[in-house]
């Protein structure tokens, strides 16, 4: 039986991809745990510094797995509930992760798939590839963390037309709004998340870890809890041996080096 998803080792980044390519990479409850684990694996490793998600085949993800929703034996409200519970411990997964995480969207990204890339902390897309949000076509609620996600990178108005047109958006329109961080000729598309991932590690992922939560925490916080987190977190790095040696370089005038 096939693996739903694959683990490919480059140096210090793991490359995780989703392998139906029969089905575009649709989410079912075996790819969501999959892909948790894989996840799971890769944060507790101390050799991976970054992490790229892709699909195989024409497709990113086309998102939930709609053959098994409508085969449930308890209905699609049943199936639903019970694959958005395995597809959101995956995002929190990559939220949480302390390691960046980029999509290399090789395809259409829909529905789920659109919101999988969106939790991941950046975006490479493939010249060739399209993003759709899905759902609402199809009188369906947003899921995956998409209704998180997307106002925080595009705004509030722009992710409600989002929303409620659902148009296929291409690769340029996706740059231009800020749902992506670069688009790339289809035939450079992992070259350059594996590029990103090299120059990311030589940077201190110590500290990448806590920017990210920051980051990623700012919205839901007071002005005062935020800039009391902010120094617990700048005191905490400057303590650190990454901390240390990066002020020293500084002041040395030489590049860091930080420990791998």
């Amino acid at each position: 039986m096939r693996e739903p998803v694959l683990m490919t080792v480059h140096g210090s980044a793991a490359q995780l991809t989703l392998n139906r390519p029969e089905a575009y990479n649709a989410l079912n409850i075996p790819t969501a745990q999959a892909l948790t684990r894989a996840l799971l694996d890769v944060g507790a490793d101390p050799a991976i510094h970054g992490v790229i998600i892709t699909g195989s085949g024409p497709a990113f993800s086309a998102g939930g797995d709609i053959k098994f929703v409508l085969a449930h034996p308890h209905g699609p409200a049943a199936a639903f509930h019970e694959l958005a519970t395995q597809v959101h411990v995956c995002v929190t997964e990559i939220r949480r992760l302390r390691k960046p995480v980029i999509a290399a969207i090789n395809g259409v990204a829909a529905g789920g798939g659109f919101s999988l890339a969106l939790a991941c902390d950046f975006r490479i897309m493939a010249e060739s590839a399209r993003l759709k949000q899905g759902f609402t076509s199809n009188a369906l609620c947003i899921d995956a963390g998409g209704t998180f996600t997307l106002p925080r990178l595009v705004g509030l108005a722009r992710a409600l037309e989002i929303a409620a047109f659902d148009e296929p958006i291409a690769a340029d329109q996706a740059l231009a709004w800020g749902l992506v961080t670069r688009v790339v000729p289809d035939a450079r598309l992992l070259d350059t998340a594996l590029e990103m991932t090299r120059t990311l590690a030589q940077k201190s992922l110590h500290t990448f870890g806590h920017v990210k939560t920051l980051l990623t925490d700012a919205f839901d916080t007071s002005w005062e809890a935020q800039l009391e987190r902010e120094r617990r977190g700048l005191a905490t790095c400057a303590g650190h041996a990454d901390g240390l040696e990066g002020l020293r370089a500084f002041v040395e005038k030489r590049p860091p080096h930080y420990n791998r």
